[in-house]
Order: C-alpha cells, then structure tokens, then sequence
C-alpha cells in the first residue's frame, strides 16, 4: 500500500473510532409539581457523574425542552437531576431509581419520563438494618492528615466476646453504605450479614469502616489532583489509615497485625483509593478488594502503578461490570495487565456480564472476594 494511501485509511480510522453523535434527551413527562424554572441536569459516566454540570444542563420550560450532549459510539450510564444527588430523579415515596442505560451508534433522540425528584418527599428515618456486631467506634473520629473528623464502624465476629483469639482486619471505605440501610443512599452492601453468615465456614474478620465525607468524597479518595475536581486528598487519606487508624484499632481490639492479615477495600472511587493504598503500604495492606475502580478519573494511576508494581507483593482482586461503562473493563484489566507483568503480586478477576455500577452489585460480589480473601492468608 502507498504511503498517501495509507495515511489516508490512517485518517478515515481515526475518524470513525472518535465520531461524536448527538445525543437528544427529550423530558415527555415530568412530575406534575416540577416546578419550571428549576434546572435540570444529566448525570453519567459521560461526565464523571457530576449532579450540576452547567454543560449537561436545561431549564426544561415544556414538553419540548431537552438536553443535546455530543458523545462517541458506546453503552453510557447516567440520571437525572436539579443540581445535587439530594433532588435526584426518584420512584414514588422518594425511592432510589436504578441508573439509566443507553448504547449510541448513531444520531439519537430519548424520550425521557421522570416520576417524581427525591427532595419533593419528606425525608423518613430509615430503619436501622445492622446487625448487633456492628458498632460505631467514634462518630468523630479525628484525621490529622486531613484535619478533619469522621465517623468510624467497627465490626467485631461474633466470637469477639467469648474468645481471646486476635483476628484478620479488611479496612474500607464509604461506611455509611456498608452495614445499615438506615444511612445509605443508595442500598447497603450488607458486610455485617454476609461476614456473619460466612464466618462460621470461612472464618472470623474484623471489619473497619470509615464514612465519606459527602462533597469530600472524590477529593479525599483521588491520590492525584483532577483537571474537573481538583486537589486529590487521597495520598494524606490513605496515610491516615496507615498512620493513625491501624495502629489504634491494633492498639485497642485483638488484630493480627501483619501484613498478610490485613486487606483494604471499596468501589468506585473507594476501589481506586485501595488500589494506590495496597500499593504505596505495601507492608501495610497485604491484599485489596478492588471493585469497579474509577481509573479513569485519574489517568496519572498507570504510570503510578508501573513504578510501584515491583513493590507490590499482595494479593489483589479485581471486580467489574460490562454493564458500567465501556471503560471500566479495560481500565481495569490495564492496571492488572501491569501488575502481571511487572510484580510478584497475586491477582484475581472477576467481570460480570450484567454487573452494574450499584450497592447491589457490590453486594452480591462481596461474598465471593471474602472466599477469595480469607482462602490464602
């Protein structure tokens, strides 16, 4: 093939792999109430799931309005909302809807119904669903790394009481969705019940959990700064896990503190935050849970990962859904491919084909990393 000739199929590929489409949300129905001149906003894994991007956004006047949104071919996730996940689209009573899914192809128009906006409803006091292994360890626990405060969980096996014995520790994050429904914003991961179940076969944990801190949450789980959200606080985040929250907990309860006994896990931006954790502490975390992690929020990981990989000599296991993002897969399998070639860690993939980016995922995911975690320490 010529040279003209092939810079010019060169040039036709590229075109085709980055075309853009337009995207046409259009709001057929709208609650009855809604009031007209509020702002509606599109949230999504097109836009880093931002509640109030100005460039997502209409005031939706009539029947008429929409949102245009230029995106490539691919499947996207995304919801609706007035500005913040408090007034976010909803069921009626206020219950949480699933995310939305669509594949573009081609120019598209959607039809879009929204039902209710969750802050139309009075906010009830959810009934309490942890179970009496769960514990608050401090409702203000203090972070001097990031000189803040944040409410800490600990979960004890139920053999805690009755035994003298010293138990493995899994640290996570985004405590509020983990053990209660009655905090949770989007359903509970249902740590407490699945550890109280599985104990009796695959034994005891002690299970550490600190909160989110709401606005906070993807600055304190970024290990780098973000051109869209700025500075990451993940780095003093994660020291402070290793700095002041492990030696406490190894000071006050009866941990087995290498190493090998102690793993770190979450999802999302908290599947990020373990990755870089078990990677900078490697003497610290010897193994992570590393559930549909937003790699894509901070592309500086890769090369993050490829310095650290000797270093790393863990285990890690890595989760993800085909029905998240068309992203999430092969960032994923990036990191794990580097990992594979470049260190003595042990690794494990799991992709589920209908997984999505949800509490109920990572809910139904967590039993089998317990298997996995518990099998070779």
């Amino acid at each position: 093939m010529k040279k003209g000739a092939a810079a010019l199929l060169f040039c036709l590929t590229s075109i085709m792999i980055n075309a853009q489409y337009k995207v046409h949300f259009l709001f057929s129905r709208l609650p009855p109430y809604h009031n007209t001149a509020d702002t509606i906003y599109i949230a999504g894994s097109f836009n880093r799931w931002n509640p109030k991007n100005p460039q997502y956004a209409v005031v939706a006047k009539d029947k008429k309005s929409g949102i245009t949104i230029d995106l490539p071919k691919g499947m996207f996730e995304y919801k609706f909302t007035l500005g913040n996940w408090d007034a976010a689209e909803s069921g009626e009573g206020g219950t949480a809807m699933e995310n939305r899914f669509f594949t573009i192809e081609k120019d598209t128009t959607i039809l879009v119904e929204i039902d209710h906006w969750t802050d139309h409803f009075p906010k009830k006091p959810k009934a309490s669903t942890a179970s009496p292994n769960v514990h608050i360890l401090d409702t203000a626990f203090y972070m001097p790394q990031l000189n803040r405060h944040r409410r800490v969980w600990i979960y004890l096996p139920p053999s805690y009481a009755t035994t003298k014995k010293k138990y493995p520790v899994l640290y996570m994050h985004d405590g509020q969705n983990l053990f209660d429904h009655g905090t949770s914003s989007f359903g509970e991961w249902g740590v407490d019940e699945a550890l109280d179940t599985l104990s009796h076969q695959y034994g005891e944990a002690i299970v550490v959990a600190v909160d989110h801190g709401g606005e906070k949450r993807i600055n304190e789980y970024s290990p780098f700064d973000m051109e869209n959200y700025g500075k990451g606080e993940g780095d003093a985040y994660v020291d402070f896990l290793a700095q002041t929250l492990m030696p406490y907990i190894n000071h006050h309860y009866r941990t087995k503190r290498s190493a090998r006994y102690t793993a770190i896990a979450g999802s999302s931006m908290g599947g990020l935050i373990s990755f870089y954790a078990a990677l900078k502490y490697p003497n610290k975390f010897g193994a992570a849970g590393v559930f549909s992690p937003a790699f894509w929020i901070v592309p500086q990981i890769k090369d993050y990962t490829t310095r650290q990989a000797a270093k790393a000599k863990g285990r890690f296991y890595f989760y993800a859904g085909q029905q998240e993002s068309d992203a999430m897969v092969p960032d994923m399998l990036a990191a794990f491919d580097i990992l594979n070639q470049h260190s003595k860690a042990r690794l494990k993939t799991h992709i589920r084909a209908e997984g999505k980016h949800s509490e109920e995922t990572w809910r139904e995911e967590f039993p089998g990393f317990y298997q996995w975690l518990v099998k070779d320490e």
